[in-house]
């Protein structure tokens, strides 16, 4: 029977591996570009996740991050700093700082048992006190979310579906035209 460690562990390292999947042969203005309302680019969903990786597998276990961001450094993070390149921030730079955060999480999540103490300096006293356990949940759901909207935002830049859940061989036209007929039902 797998450990539930071991279990969340290989999770993590799924939803990861799709937000890589999603940048992967992406131009640079395509990665930095917003695709949405509300500015969501692929390259600030991984630059995000780079502070969640530090933050919550890093520091909430005294384990500073191996790089400094500058967005947290200057405190920018809390008004969406981390949600975009700047014009001097390279994807490359960004997604081998993922990378780098990433091998940090992992020798953290190695190194301790699953109800290792931990405190998230940023959430309040009455919450900050956790386990590695509790936070293994939380950043693979946060991950998950954020590989979702990067296989969503990536669709949207060259109509290519996400690796991890494609099936090979379909038709994406008459499947599209199947659900458009389905909605039109109801106009």
């Amino acid at each position: 029977m797998t450990d539930v460690k071991d279990h969340l562990h290989t999770r993590l390292r799924v939803v990861r591996a799709a937000v890589l999947a999603a940048v992967d042969g992406v131009g640079e203005h395509d990665l930095r570009r917003p695709l949405t309302p509300t500015g969501t680019n692929l390259i600030g969903l991984v630059k995000h996740l780079v502070g969640v990786e530090h933050v919550y597998l890093g520091e909430s276990f005294g384990r500073p991050a191996p790089d400094v961001l500058p967005w947290v450094e200057d405190g920018s993070v809390w008004d969406g700093a981390d949600m975009w390149a700047t014009a001097d921030e390279s994807s490359a730079h960004i997604v081998d700082l993922y990378r780098r955060a990433c091998a940090h999480g992992d020798e953290t999540i190695a190194g301790l048992d699953v109800d290792s103490p931990g405190r998230v300096p940023h959430w309040p006293d009455d919450k900050a006190d956790t386990t590695l356990g509790f936070l293994l949940v939380w950043i693979v759901s946060e991950t998950a979310q954020h590989a979702g909207h990067a296989e969503i935002v990536r669709e949207l830049v060259d109509g290519r579906p996400a690796a991890a859940t494609s099936a090979g061989g379909t038709d994406w036209p008459t499947y599209v035209e199947h659900v458009r007929a389905a909605a039109d039902a109801h106009r």
